[in-house]
Protein backbone atom coordinates (compact mmCIF):
# COMPACT_ATOMS: atom_id res chain seq x y z
CA UNK A 1 0.00 0.00 0.00
CA UNK A 2 1.04 3.60 -0.48
CA UNK A 3 2.18 5.14 2.81
CA UNK A 4 -0.01 7.92 4.16
CA UNK A 5 2.07 10.88 5.30
CA UNK A 6 0.38 14.13 4.28
CA UNK A 7 -2.60 14.74 2.05
CA UNK A 8 -3.90 17.97 0.54
CA UNK A 9 -7.26 17.96 -1.20
CA UNK A 10 -10.58 19.70 -1.44
CA UNK A 11 -13.05 18.08 0.96
CA UNK A 12 -16.18 16.44 -0.47
CA UNK A 13 -19.12 17.38 1.78
CA UNK A 14 -21.45 14.47 2.47
CA UNK A 15 -22.71 15.72 5.80
CA UNK A 16 -25.20 13.03 6.73
CA UNK A 17 -25.35 10.77 9.78
CA UNK A 18 -25.56 6.97 9.74
CA UNK A 19 -24.29 6.38 6.21
CA UNK A 20 -24.14 2.59 6.12
CA UNK A 21 -21.96 0.26 4.10
CA UNK A 22 -24.89 -0.76 1.88
CA UNK A 23 -25.19 2.87 0.79
CA UNK A 24 -21.42 3.21 0.33
CA UNK A 25 -21.40 0.08 -1.87
CA UNK A 26 -24.73 -1.75 -2.31
CA UNK A 27 -24.56 -5.54 -2.44
CA UNK A 28 -25.87 -5.49 -6.03
CA UNK A 29 -22.73 -3.52 -7.01
CA UNK A 30 -20.38 -6.20 -5.62
CA UNK A 31 -19.90 -8.44 -8.61
CA UNK A 32 -16.63 -10.03 -7.49
CA UNK A 33 -14.64 -10.74 -4.34
CA UNK A 34 -11.73 -8.60 -5.55
CA UNK A 35 -10.78 -5.10 -4.52
CA UNK A 36 -11.26 -3.55 -7.95
CA UNK A 37 -14.23 -2.67 -10.11
CA UNK A 38 -16.15 -1.13 -7.22
CA UNK A 39 -15.69 2.62 -7.77
CA UNK A 40 -18.52 2.79 -10.29
CA UNK A 41 -20.91 1.52 -7.61
CA UNK A 42 -19.73 3.87 -4.87
CA UNK A 43 -22.80 5.59 -3.37
CA UNK A 44 -24.83 4.23 -6.30
CA UNK A 45 -28.22 4.88 -4.65
CA UNK A 46 -27.37 8.59 -4.49
CA UNK A 47 -25.06 9.03 -7.49
CA UNK A 48 -27.47 7.83 -10.14
CA UNK A 49 -31.01 8.40 -11.26
CA UNK A 50 -32.88 6.02 -13.59
CA UNK A 51 -30.90 4.23 -16.31
CA UNK A 52 -27.71 4.89 -14.31
CA UNK A 53 -27.56 8.54 -15.31
CA UNK A 54 -25.36 10.55 -12.89
CA UNK A 55 -27.39 12.89 -10.69
CA UNK A 56 -25.75 16.34 -11.06
CA UNK A 57 -27.04 17.35 -7.63
CA UNK A 58 -24.98 14.69 -5.83
CA UNK A 59 -21.64 16.02 -4.59
CA UNK A 60 -19.42 13.28 -6.05
CA UNK A 61 -20.82 14.07 -9.49
CA UNK A 62 -19.96 17.77 -9.30
CA UNK A 63 -16.85 18.88 -11.24
CA UNK A 64 -15.40 20.72 -8.21
CA UNK A 65 -14.98 17.39 -6.40
CA UNK A 66 -13.87 15.22 -9.33
CA UNK A 67 -10.35 14.72 -7.93
CA UNK A 68 -11.14 14.98 -4.22
CA UNK A 69 -9.31 12.60 -1.89
CA UNK A 70 -10.97 13.61 1.39
CA UNK A 71 -14.61 12.94 2.28
CA UNK A 72 -16.40 14.71 5.15
CA UNK A 73 -19.42 13.16 6.79
CA UNK A 74 -21.45 12.95 9.99
CA UNK A 75 -21.87 10.51 12.84
CA UNK A 76 -21.61 6.71 12.69
CA UNK A 77 -20.09 6.59 9.20
CA UNK A 78 -19.71 3.05 7.85
CA UNK A 79 -22.35 1.46 10.07
CA UNK A 80 -24.31 -1.62 8.99
CA UNK A 81 -22.58 -4.70 7.64
CA UNK A 82 -18.86 -5.31 8.04
CA UNK A 83 -18.21 -5.51 4.28
CA UNK A 84 -14.66 -4.46 3.47
CA UNK A 85 -15.85 -3.65 -0.05
CA UNK A 86 -17.05 -0.28 1.29
CA UNK A 87 -13.48 0.83 1.97
CA UNK A 88 -12.26 -0.74 -1.27
CA UNK A 89 -14.84 1.28 -3.23
CA UNK A 90 -13.87 4.54 -1.53
CA UNK A 91 -10.18 3.85 -2.09
CA UNK A 92 -10.60 2.92 -5.74
CA UNK A 93 -12.58 6.12 -6.35
CA UNK A 94 -9.63 8.05 -4.88
CA UNK A 95 -10.63 8.73 -1.26
CA UNK A 96 -7.60 8.46 1.07
CA UNK A 97 -9.22 9.99 4.17
CA UNK A 98 -12.69 10.24 5.66
CA UNK A 99 -13.41 12.86 8.32
CA UNK A 100 -16.50 12.24 10.44
CA UNK A 101 -17.82 12.84 13.94
CA UNK A 102 -17.70 9.08 14.57
CA UNK A 103 -17.21 5.77 12.74
CA UNK A 104 -18.54 2.26 13.06
CA UNK A 105 -15.61 0.40 14.69
CA UNK A 106 -15.32 -2.38 12.10
CA UNK A 107 -15.38 0.13 9.25
CA UNK A 108 -12.65 2.20 10.94
CA UNK A 109 -10.50 -0.92 11.29
CA UNK A 110 -11.05 -1.80 7.65
CA UNK A 111 -9.93 1.71 6.71
CA UNK A 112 -6.57 1.32 8.45
CA UNK A 113 -5.97 -2.09 6.88
CA UNK A 114 -6.57 -0.63 3.43
CA UNK A 115 -4.58 2.60 3.67
CA UNK A 116 -7.50 4.96 4.31
CA UNK A 117 -7.29 7.36 7.26
CA UNK A 118 -10.42 7.74 9.41
CA UNK A 119 -10.31 11.07 11.29
CA UNK A 120 -12.74 11.97 14.07
CA UNK A 121 -13.44 15.68 14.51
CA UNK A 122 -16.24 17.73 16.01
CA UNK A 123 -19.18 18.66 13.81
CA UNK A 124 -18.32 22.37 13.67
CA UNK A 125 -14.78 21.61 12.50
CA UNK A 126 -16.10 19.32 9.76
CA UNK A 127 -18.55 21.99 8.63
CA UNK A 128 -15.65 24.45 8.39
CA UNK A 129 -13.60 22.04 6.25
CA UNK A 130 -16.35 20.86 3.91
CA UNK A 131 -15.86 22.17 0.39
CA UNK A 132 -12.46 23.71 1.17
CA UNK A 133 -8.89 22.69 0.42
CA UNK A 134 -7.58 20.91 3.47
CA UNK A 135 -4.25 19.43 4.55
CA UNK A 136 -3.92 16.36 6.74
CA UNK A 137 -0.58 15.67 8.41
CA UNK A 138 -0.65 12.20 9.93
CA UNK A 139 2.70 12.46 11.70
CA UNK A 140 1.59 15.67 13.44
CA UNK A 141 -2.01 14.41 13.73
CA UNK A 142 -3.46 17.67 12.46
CA UNK A 143 -6.07 18.75 9.93
CA UNK A 144 -5.77 22.32 8.66
CA UNK A 145 -7.58 24.62 6.28
CA UNK A 146 -6.39 28.18 5.83
CA UNK A 147 -5.30 29.52 9.22
CA UNK A 148 -7.42 27.06 11.19
CA UNK A 149 -6.08 23.76 12.51
CA UNK A 150 -7.50 20.86 14.49
CA UNK A 151 -5.75 17.97 16.24
CA UNK A 152 -7.04 14.41 15.97
CA UNK A 153 -6.38 11.22 17.88
CA UNK A 154 -5.20 7.90 16.43
CA UNK A 155 -3.83 4.82 18.16
CA UNK A 156 -0.08 4.19 17.68
CA UNK A 157 -0.46 0.91 15.78
CA UNK A 158 -2.92 2.35 13.25
CA UNK A 159 -0.72 5.41 12.80
CA UNK A 160 2.34 3.25 12.19
CA UNK A 161 0.50 1.04 9.70
CA UNK A 162 -0.68 4.03 7.69
CA UNK A 163 2.64 5.90 7.79
CA UNK A 164 4.52 2.80 6.64
CA UNK A 165 1.88 1.57 4.18
CA UNK A 166 1.39 -1.74 5.97
CA UNK A 167 -1.56 -4.10 5.97
CA UNK A 168 -2.18 -6.62 8.77
CA UNK A 169 0.10 -9.25 7.20
CA UNK A 170 2.91 -6.73 6.69
CA UNK A 171 2.56 -5.69 10.33
CA UNK A 172 2.90 -9.30 11.45
CA UNK A 173 5.96 -9.84 9.24
CA UNK A 174 7.75 -6.99 11.04
CA UNK A 175 8.06 -9.54 13.88
CA UNK A 176 9.36 -12.27 11.58
CA UNK A 177 12.66 -12.67 13.44
CA UNK A 178 10.81 -13.24 16.73
CA UNK A 179 8.37 -15.61 15.03
CA UNK A 180 11.22 -17.61 13.48
CA UNK A 181 13.06 -17.75 16.83
CA UNK A 182 9.95 -19.03 18.60
CA UNK A 183 9.33 -21.62 15.88
CA UNK A 184 12.92 -22.89 16.13
CA UNK A 185 12.63 -23.22 19.91
CA UNK A 186 9.25 -24.92 19.65
CA UNK A 187 10.58 -27.34 17.02
CA UNK A 188 13.19 -28.43 19.60
CA UNK A 189 10.68 -28.73 22.44
CA UNK A 190 7.90 -30.40 20.43
CA UNK A 191 9.47 -32.06 17.37
CA UNK A 192 6.46 -34.33 16.83
CA UNK A 193 4.35 -31.32 15.85
CA UNK A 194 6.60 -30.73 12.86
CA UNK A 195 6.73 -34.31 11.53
CA UNK A 196 5.79 -34.43 7.89
CA UNK A 197 3.23 -36.99 6.84
CA UNK A 198 4.71 -39.71 4.64
CA UNK A 199 3.58 -39.54 1.02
Amino acid sequence: MTPFTTLTSIVVPLLRDNIDTDTIIPSREMRSTGRTGLADGLFAPWRYVEARVPDPAFTLNQPAFARAAILASGANFGCGSSREHAVWALSEWGIRAVIATSFAPIFAGNCVRNGVLAVVLERDAIAALAGHETRIDLAAQTVSAGAASWAFAIDPESKSMLLEGLDAIDLTLKSRAAIDAWTAQDRTLRPWVYLERAA
